[in-house]
């Protein structure tokens, strides 16, 4: 078989809030599966990612805690990565915007595309404060929307009808600091990216990744390109960001959405610095083998499929023009954009404002780490919108992964631990009905493998729970524990054909549930990790220090491939897998749907 190059980028939350479940199954849950997969097909994966650290909603949320939008990013940003480990997310690191790479990258990026020509200068009418004396993002500012007339929409978007907004067309728009402060229209001059050179290239490309993209992302990015390309301000009125890099723009940043999607290439380019091999990154970059998946929800995907194209495009697939190592190949498009849809929670659309959210942080203080994957897995939005619902939880976890695997894992390492000496038994010749169980689990290797390398995970983990639930039939109609009183030899030859059959399913369900698959490994008795090790880091950067969530899988030793179970292998005493839910959490955990939540301090 041969090895595969694949690069995960997985979108930038902002770090101005807790994670919550939307995140989880919009980008990073389908992202991990996927490049645990890989990881365990022997692939080189690169998965990266990062808080963003500029967006106005930190400087929003800064201004409401009285406190700087620095000490909001680093508090959220620690918190990130805490939450991601504890449900384990395995980036080969996870940074943040604010890294003195980051920033040094996005100004190249930005000088490169200026001199290339596809750059331009434009005045733009903007909302001014005359007693803030600045002008205000789009987040700072509120009024009454001009399409349904809700009176508390915001700059950007109005939450009560949906739409996005041009701030300027508010009805009596008012700084969200101080609803008194009647704001003015005033121009201010902005450097825009020139979109509009770039349709027939992006045309051509998307219709050459047509045949492999989910037809919604497809659909969406070339009836926006079709609509007409148009420039966008790629700088704004801000002083919290990544610096224009030219004389007299001083009081000017980087638009958020501009340098974040670059963050792909800059953590690539950081991680390689990390790990002591500066020119690492280019297996990836500069790699025409190499396939780019970038993990995202449907409301980034043009800057995902358009946007980001554009900028590497611009570029000519050239980040350092003195770097020859790349001979003639440019800098790589991304190869696939699988966007998810959006998750609702028990049937409404989530909304932080009025607390409607699942909370990982909170969850995971109360839930095992792979019971919550699952669910999400299971119930993951890959096509259309789905529901997050504490009564479908409660259901799959108890009836699906505790009932299908957990309970046929903890009863026949039970059954063998104590009724065949706490080993592996040696059977003898194998039934045909034995063999035929085996092969099926073994043909599972080919076919989940084959949904998850096309980013279908829910219909992989539906075909891993079928394996199991077919263990689990053909043991029924064995019956060793009965038939150990009169045939011990037919008992063997059954706990051995389950046993095998267990560990082929520990390896199916990883990428899906890694944590119990480590504790069903360990208790047949193998050693090491079948992943590797996450950790916290703390890199030391040109300026400061700063936290970073790192995967070593230099100890893996999973492999996608099937069981070689030795008969006589010692097992450990097992342990279930899975706590059975109880159904009055139901009520409890609705209950605290749209309740204040506590803040933390920062």
């Amino acid at each position: 078989m041969s090895t595969e190059t694949i690069h995960v980028s997985v979108a930038w939350p902002y770090a101005n809030g807790d994670l919550h479940i939307g995140h989880l199954a919009g980008c990073y849950l389908p992202a991990d599966i996927f490049a645990r997969f890989h990881r365990l097909r022997g692939n080189q994966v690169l998965m990266v990612s990062g808080s963003d650290s500029h967006g106005t909603p930190i400087t929003v949320e800064a201004d409401k805690r009285g406190t700087s939008a620095r000490a909001v990013f680093e508090h959220y940003h620690e918190r990130f990565l805490q939450t991601q480990r504890k449900i384990g997310i395995s980036y080969d690191l996870f940074t943040h915007t604010d890294t003195e790479n980051h920033h040094r990258v996005a100004q190249d990026i930005f000088t490169r595309l200026l001199a290339q020509g596809y750059l331009y200068k434009e005045k733009q009418t903007l909302l001014y404060s005359e007693s803030e004396k600045r002008f205000l993002p789009d987040r700072y500012v509120e009024g009454t929307c001009y399409i349904c007339k809700y009176p508390h929409a915001r700059g950007d978007q109005c939450e009560n009808c949906g739409n996005l907004m041009d701030a300027t067309q508010l009805i009596d728009p008012h700084s969200r600091n101080n609803p008194n402060d009647k704001l003015v229209r005033r121009e201010s001059q902005h450097y825009f990216l020139d979109l509009a050179q770039f349709t027939d290239q992006i045309l051509a490309y998307l219709a050459a990744h047509e045949h492999h993209w989910r037809p919604n992302v497809s659909r969406f990015s070339q009836n926006f390109v079709k609509d007409g390309l148009r420039g966008r301000p790629i700088t704004r009125d801000i002083d919290w960001g990544v610096r224009v890099p030219l004389d007299g723009w001083e009081d000017k940043r980087l638009y958020v959405w501009f340098d974040a999607v670059m963050g792909y290439f800059t953590a690539s380019i950081e991680w390689a610095q990390n790990m002591g091999q500066p020119d690492a990154w280019k297996k990836w970059w500069y790699n025409p083998e190499a396939k780019i998946y970038n993990f995202i929800g449907k409301d980034n995907i043009p800057f995902h499929t358009i946007i980001w194209q554009a900028e590497l495009l611009g570029i000519d697939g050239i980040y350092n023009e003195n770097d020859s190592t790349h001979g003639d190949i440019p800098l790589q498009l991304p190869y696939d954009v699988p966007a998810n849809e959006f998750m609702n929670i028990e049937g409404q659309q989530f909304s932080t404002s009025r607390n409607w959210a699942v909370w990982l942080p909170d969850l995971l203080e109360r839930y095992q780490a792979d019971a919550v994957r699952f669910y999400v897995a299971r119930t993951f939005p890959e096509r259309q919108d789905s529901d997050f619902s504490w009564d479908g939880f409660v259901a799959r976890v108890n009836n699906e992964l505790l009932a299908a695997w957990g309970n046929l894992v903890n009863r026949m390492l039970g059954f063998a631990f104590k009724r065949f000496d706490g080993v592996v038994p040696a059977p003898d010749n194998l039934t045909a009905e034995d063999e035929a169980i085996i092969a099926r689990c073994e043909a599972g290797f080919e076919l989940v493998g084959g949904l998850i390398a096309d980013v279908r995970l829910k219909e992989a983990l539906e075909e891993t729970l079928s394996l199991a639930r077919g263990v689990n039939g053909w043991l029924n109609e064995r019956e060793p524990w009965k038939v150990i009183k009169q045939d011990r030899a037919d008992a063997a030859r059954s706990v051995y054909t389950a046993l095998r059959c267990i560990d082929n399913l520990k390896i199916l369900f990883a990428p899906f549930t890694p944590f119990s698959s480590q504790q069903v490994h360990e208790m047949l008795g193998y050693a090491g990790q079948l992943f590797g090790e996450q950790r916290i880091e703390n890199y030391s950067e040109e300026t400061r220090d700063h936290l970073a969530l790192v995967y070593d899988g230099a100890a893996a030793i999973g492999r996608w491939e099937k069981s070689a179970l030795p008969a006589g292998q010692k097992l450990r005493k097992p342990s279930p897998l899975f706590t059975k839910l109880d159904a009055e959490i139901v009520e409890q955990e609705r209950g605290n749907l749209g309740q204040a939540r506590e803040e933390r301090e920062i």
